[in-house]
């Protein structure tokens, strides 16, 4: 019987960089995906590895907040080589983001306000500095330190490091096994011929997401349905554009809010599309979607003077920011987790806070004495049978319907 140290469920960013860093402090790992690897948050994200802009503008820099400031340079040694985990094959969409703003006075605040506060301060740029893209926009433009990566791209190179401990499982097979006092103490899947596998374990770590909320049921059936309520979603509904676009990676500030952030990549057939979130993505969210794709379009005009929208094609995509439950129902400032003996449950909140997350997460274990097995693969052996998961497709490459603008939608804008 395969017996492992910890067992984690979920191949988002959480699960993957948890795995590299417990396996770097010695303990045997596992990592079970449902569907496909990233799929959900993680690839459906815009890839920027914040410094901490939105806790600045929102006026959030508390002592906790604050640790969000280290996280670019931990992923700029990683995204190098220069540590583990090496993500030196994770493509970099931009080394920087821009940040600038429009003519209203809210906007010229939150212009100031992201100027205080951050590790990664914004550079002011001369005028022949700034890309063409922005050169119709008033003030001053900034220019960040923040990389931008391709989410797709992040998730392969993580995932080869591990080919014989990762594996896809189904969801309606799952059984999670306790002792007589009730702790974990063994999961059970099933082989695609139908066998059962049941491997030991001794903790459990469920970073799916949205999907953890199901899964905590089934490892903890016990629990009251207050204990089980621990889970908020915040939905988001972002735009798609492509087309004859540059590529350009960078938020719009106004007031309190990032009025637009725009990440760029390019397709399967070389075309560059634009991902559009910040507040758009936030109050898009009760709209359809054609509604969303007109006020996409409306702020996108706005924001970006002169861009010409015309022979561009739109669409939009949906998915949800699962977090750790909040009084207030607000985004938390850190990543949460839940423990109940050597079940863990978690989320990093934010792509970037990943590495704070694996870090929290290794050090529970060694308050809950899971300690690392001396080495020995022949564990692996027993799981070969068990197939491996694709990495899920960026949302530009499932969408469809694409639509452009009409011609009354430019005229109005005209006038």
């Amino acid at each position: 019987m395969p017996n492992v140290d910890l067992m984690i469920f979920g191949g988002g960013i959480a699960g993957l960089w948890t795995m590299h860093e417990a396996s770097r402090r010695g303990y045997r790992c596992l990592l079970l995906e449902a569907f496909a690897l990233g799929s959900g948050q993680t690839v459906a994200s815009q890839g920027i590895i914040h410094g901490g802009l939105k806790y600045t503008l929102q006026g959030m820099m508390t002592g906790s907040a604050r640790r969000i400031r280290e996280m670019p340079s931990i992923w700029r040694k990683s995204l190098a080589g220069e540590q583990l985990p090496d993500l030196s094959q994770t493509e970099i969409r931009s080394n920087n983001c821009y940040l600038w703003r429009t003519e209203s006075l809210s906007s010229r605040l939150g212009m100031f306000g992201a100027k205080m506060g951050l590790q990664v301060v914004p550079k002011n740029l001369t005028p022949d500095e700034v890309p063409d893209i922005l050169a119709g926009c008033p003030g001053s433009i900034g220019r960040m330190d923040e990389q931008v990566i391709s989410p797709y791209s992040l998730i392969q190179n993580m995932a080869d490091a591990f080919p014989e401990q990762i594996f896809r499982y189904d969801p309606t097979n799952l059984k999670f096994l306790h002792d007589k006092n009730g702790t974990l103490i063994a999961v059970q899947i099933h082989a695609p011929d139908g066998t059962p596998i049941t491997i030991q374990t001794a903790a459990v770590l469920l970073t799916a997401g949205g999907g953890n909320e199901t899964l905590l049921q089934l490892a903890n059936p016990a629990a009251t349905v207050q204990q089980k309520s621990i889970m908020q979603k915040r939905p988001l509904h972002m735009a798609l554009v492509r087309g004859t676009l540059p590529p350009f990676n960078g938020h719009c500030v106004d007031g309190a809010k990032t009025r637009v952030t725009i990440t760029s990549d390019i397709d399967c057939q070389g075309r560059t599309v634009w991902q559009i979130g910040g507040q758009v993505a936030e109050t898009g969210v009760s709209m359809n979607r054609r509604e969303l794709i007109e006020y996409a379009a409306r702020e996108l005009s706005a924001s970006v003077p002169g861009i010409e929208l015309n022979s561009l094609e739109w669409n939009s995509y949906t998915v949800d920011r699962a977090e750790g439950a909040t009084k207030s129902g607000h985004r938390p400032e850190t990543p949460q987790i839940l423990q109940d003996g050597n079940l863990l449950t978690a989320w990093p909140t934010k792509l970037a806070l990943a590495p704070q997350l694996a870090e929290e997460i290794c050090e529970r274990l060694s308050e809950i004495h899971v300690a690392p097995t001396p080495l020995d693969d022949s564990w692996k052996s027993e799981l070969k049978r068990l197939p491996r998961p694709q990495v899920a497709l960026p949302p530009w490459e499932t969408a469809v319907d694409w639509v452009r603008l009409d011609e009354q939608f430019s005229q109005r804008e005209a006038a």
